[in-house]
């Protein structure tokens, strides 16, 4: 099994979601837990076997689909995707088993098992065009989310999305074409493995517009100023489930894409736009935290705030060194805790009174105390709050830029200040003072199924803020290798300046060798 689990990983859901179709509408809800479990499960084995010391692919899997233009099926993970891939099963499975009560929640089940395929796929896919069409594929469920279950403006939210990421993807595919036309004009062969193509040094000027292909795709998808409009409305239209999604992993595909991508392939121009996307990156943290700041629906500041946390782990990314990378990687996965957990917790609120109006709430944590003990613990964990896991990441991915720009370090530390005025701002309007409204003095506290929803990711984010090791040590042999690999391949001065060299071991050589060596 485990010489082809990433593939059981993919299909299994996807499977799983067709056989739904004939499951009676009674039992598919166990039916949707007992899946997503199952895949859960399968992530886990992944992990238990998986080599922290090895920073190369491991799992590697390799079948030709179209061999003349060097197109083939070829998956593997390491640590820089490993534990998104974990993480993807584990709110898959969350999601799934805090349902309520909801219309057509057969046709839900299918499309989140649908969406778990897709979202396997972008990050075990090691050939482009099987990166792409797992990439594309994930619009559909989502938009099919928004646009059946969504809130009033449900069509023009999910339109806006899917017009967005789409456009963004063309753009990213003719990066892809001239990538893997530059490997046959170099080799004589058309690949589009991304390990083949992390052999290619391109002229400086390719580079350029290149990483610009690329980059319109990515930032889209993450998504950064100023192409964050169309995130507001999917958060605010979207189910609970839906958001929950989007936030955890769904953004996390343009942040990972770039470290699988951009850096490696380009690191001369990587170094070039350094420093106009860090700038991007803080005008994200302020802009949007400010935005934040201004909205009196809980479920948006959550939304906006989720934007300004993607400027810090962009920010980390392209700090071009080991601490930086590793810590937005890190980052990357404890947004999708914390965030994934707060809009759970506004889909609580909202089932009970069906307004996420702060205006509508205030003494909250009287009559809902464990509700309150647990916003207030994911609002710490989404400020930074040490010994929490957010703190790891935004620690790391700071200290990695400071080494490139203290100025501009300093600018991000203040602007992170502020998400800590807003959040704090909206936790004290609707869960002190006096209860006013008396369509609140009722409300009954979190029953246990959405304690078994909330519970694990207040256990995730204290463990790993206390104890972070059990990811860092994978994810940084990962990112050691990538930034070698970068450090090698760069032609200019200022690139070898800003790219730290690295002791290079056996393992790091694994990603460089070509992809029939590497399997």
């Amino acid at each position: 099994m485990l010489d082809h689990i990433l593939s059981i990983l993919i299909f299994f859901p996807a499977l799983a979601a067709l056989l739904g179709f004939v499951i009676h509408k009674d039992s598919i809800r166990s039916y949707g837990v007992a899946v997503s479990f199952i895949e859960f499960i399968l992530a886990l084995v992944l992990w238990y076997n998986f080599d922290s010391n090895v920073s190369g692919m491991q799992f590697m899997e390799q079948l030709p689909l179209v061999p003349t233009f060097g197109i083939n099926y070829i998956l593997g993970v390491d640590g820089i995707s490993l534990f998104i891939v974990i993480l993807a099963a584990f709110f898959t499975l969350i999601g799934i088993a805090s349902l309520g009560e909801t219309k057509n929640i057969k046709n839900m089940i299918i499309t989140l098992l649908f969406l778990q395929m897709t979202m396997a796929g972008v990050f075990v896919a090691l050939d482009a065009i099987i990166f792409y069409i797992f990439w594309e594929l994930s619009l559909v469920p989502m938009l099919y989310l928004i646009g059946a279950w969504g809130g009033p403006l449900r069509i023009y939210a999910s339109v806006k999305f899917f017009l967005y990421t789409f456009t963004g993807s063309l753009v990213m595919l003719v990066g892809m074409l001239f990538m893997a036309y530059f490997y046959y004009q170099a080799t004589g062969q058309w690949s589009f493995a991304i390990l083949d193509w992390y052999r290619l040094i391109l002229p400086e000027t390719f580079q350029l517009w290149l990483f610009v292909a690329f980059f319109i795709g990515f930032a889209i998808k993450v998504p950064m100023f100023p192409f964050h409009t169309w995130l507001p409305y999917a958060h605010g239209q979207a189910p609970t489930i839906g958001s929950v999604i989007l936030a955890a992993i769904l953004l996390k595909m343009g942040t990972y894409a770039f470290i699988r991508f951009s850096l490696p392939l380009f690191p001369d121009a990587s170094v070039f736009y350094m420093f106009p996307i860090a700038v991007i990156a803080i005008i994200m943290i302020i802009y949007t935290a400010m935005v934040a700041y201004a909205q009196k629906d809980i479920k948006q500041v959550v939304a906006y705030s989720s934007i300004s946390h993607m400027g810090v782990i962009i920010l980390g990314t392209f700090a071009l060194n080991v601490e930086g990378i590793s810590g937005s990687i890190f980052l990357m996965i404890g947004h999708g805790v914390v965030a994934g957990a707060l809009f759970l917790l506004v889909g609580v609120i909202y089932d009970r009174r069906h307004t996420k109006m702060m205006s509508e709430f205030g003494g909250l944590a009287q009559v809902m105390p464990r509700y309150a003990t647990i916003f207030g613990i994911m609002l710490m964990a989404s400020v930074g709050l040490p010994l929490t896991i957010n703190f790891v990441g935004e620690f790391l991915s700071l200290l990695g830029f400071f080494q490139q720009s203290q100025v501009l370090t300093l600018l991000a530390g203040i602007a992170i200040i502020v998400g800590a005025i807003y959040m704090l701002a909206a936790y004290k309007k609707m869960f002190f003072g006096e209860v006013t409204n008396e369509k609140n003095k009722n409300l009954p506290d979190v029953t246990k199924t959405e304690l078994v929803a909330l519970v694990p990711l207040v256990i995730v984010t204290v463990f790993l803020g206390v104890y972070p090791t059990p990811l860092l040590k994978p994810i940084n042999n990962s990112v050691e290798s990538i930034v070698q690999l970068m450090h090698d391949k760069a032609i200019t001065e200022e690139a070898k300046t800003r790219i730290p060299t690295l002791v290079v071991s056996k393992e790091i050589k694994i990603t460089r060798t070509s992809m029939k060596e590497a399997h």
